[in-house]
Formats: C-alpha cells, sequence, structure tokens
C-alpha cells in the first residue's frame, strides 16, 4: 500500500496509520491511467480512469502543478457548470494545494452531479475522518466500498473510521476483508492487531504483532505494540484504545 507525504500519522508510530493520500485517476495525454501514488493509497479503475474533462486541465494535475490545475478547471467549469468530473479533479487540486474546504465544497458539487466514482468517495470520506466527521465518513467510505469491493484500500480506510467511533467489531469485519484482499499489508495487520487489543483480545493481538515482526522487523510500530500489549497485561491494566497506545509509547514507564 502507500502513503503519501500528504499524509499524516493520526496518533503516533505505534498507532495504526490512517490512509490518507487524496488520488485521482486521470489519463495523461491519453496515456495509461496516470496515479498520484507515494506510499499509502492508491486509486485506479472505474469510469474516472478513462475519462479526461479536459487534457490541458488534467494534464497539470497529473504532473502536480496543482495550481494551474485549478486555474483550468475553473475554466472548464466556467464553459460548463455540471462538468461532475472536473468539480472532482477541481476538489482534489484544492486538496493538495492545502485547501479542504474547497475541496470539500468540489467534491460535495461532483457528488451533487451524479458522479459515482468510488475513489470520490474514498477521498471523500477520507477528508470526513480529517474533520473528525466519524458518521459522514463511514457513509462515504462504505459507498467507495460497494462502488469497488475489491479496493483493499477502501475497506482499510472504512475499518479505521468504524474503529474511530468505537464500532469495533464492524471494523474488525472491514479489516479483515482488506486483508483478504491484500494479505501481505503491514498497517492492516497491525491495525486488525490494535482492534484485537481494543476488543480485549490480547493473544491474538500479540500473536500478530510477534508475527509481523517476524516478517517485517523494520515495521516499528509492530514491535512497540508488542512491548506496550505485555505491560498492559502484566499490570492488569484497563483494555487498550489507540489513543492508550499512543501515550503509553510517548510516555513510557
Amino acid at each position: 500500500m502507500i502513503e503519501s507525504t500528504f499524509q499524516r500519522l493520526v496518533r503516533n508510530l505505534a498507532a495504526s496509520r490512517p490512509r490518507r493520500q487524496r488520488y485521482v485517476v486521470v489519463l495523461f495525454l491519453g496515456a495509461a491511467a496516470l496515479l498520484v501514488p507515494v506510499t499509502l493509497l492508491q486509486a485506479a479503475s472505474s469510469a474516472a480512469s478513462e475519462a479526461v474533462c479536459n487534457v490541458n486541465a488534467d494534464y497539470a494535475l497529473g504532473v502536480e502543478d496543482y495550481p494551474e490545475a485549478i486555474r483550468l478547471h475553473e475554466k472548464v467549469l466556467r464553459q460548463d457548470p455540471n462538468d461532475a468530473l472536473a468539480h472532482y479533479h477541481l476538489g482534489y487540486a484544492y486538496g493538495m494545494n492545502h485547501d479542504a474546504a474547497a475541496e470539500l465544497r468540489e467534491y460535495h458539487r461532483a457528488r451533487d452531479l451524479g458522479l459515482r466514482e468510488w475513489d470520490l468517495f474514498l477521498n471523500l470520506g477520507l477528508l470526513y475522518m480529517e474533520r473528525h466527521e466519524l458518521p459522514d465518513a463511514i457513509n462515504a467510505l462504505t459507498i467507495a466500498t460497494k462502488l469497488n469491493p475489491q479496493r483493499s484500500e477502501t475497506h482499510f480506510n472504512l475499518s479505521l473510521a468504524y474503529e474511530r467511533a468505537g464500532l469495533l467489531p464492524e471494523a474488525r469485519r472491514e479489516i479483515l476483508a482488506s486483508l483478504t484482499l491484500e494479505p501481505d499489508q503491514p498497517d492492516a495487520q497491525n491495525t486488525l492487531a490494535v482492534i484485537y487489543a481494543e476488543m480485549g483480545n490480547y493473544q491474538d493481538a500479540r500473536a500478530v504483532w510477534v508475527k509481523l515482526t517476524s516478517t517485517d522487523p523494520a515495521y516499528l510500530p509492530a514491535r512497540k505494540n508488542v512491548a506496550i500489549v505485555d505491560r498492559v497485561v502484566t499490570d492488569g491494566g484497563s483494555p487498550l484504545r489507540l489513543n492508550t497506545i499512543a501515550e503509553l509509547t510517548e510516555n513510557p514507564r
């Protein structure tokens, strides 16, 4: 999976990282679909990958010239305000240009004009998560999983939204769905173990983390989390939550 330079750790290294990459799929001057992958999330396929709202505007988006992409997509929309794909691409450009309010506005316009692309709803759900609007995040990410159930990152992010809302059985279901589609995801394996720990199932949590440390020794969160869960079990502490894991890591005893 892929983590963007745009992404941040919401809690810390020991906690599960949200898959926060805004991504869009456009054709690069008629060539193969251009993704904007870096390290945590990627989007591909669906009708959006086969559509170009404007060659020049999408070229600017593809080469990451976001101010120019904004200017050109706004020009496209002055000519046709009902171009849903252009609103989506404009929203993406705004987001990558650090204007979350404009990003949200354009995603809403694309959605309200009838655009039903899974990556639109994934990006919308991720934005809602950043805004701590969990019911809206869950709704958008659920739509993303229904529109393209074969994308592991939609299930991953829906799992994190459920976890943050305290809906742990649902979070476990979605992270297992993500791992079924793509088993070799350290972040998803770590998230599964965190959910087990939050449910009080420390034995299964520890087993996942120990296995992860053996298969991916460089993955620091798993090693930290094994130590944390061992401390909690030894001390007879209360069930873990992700914020507890972060606090323990930041303030080790």
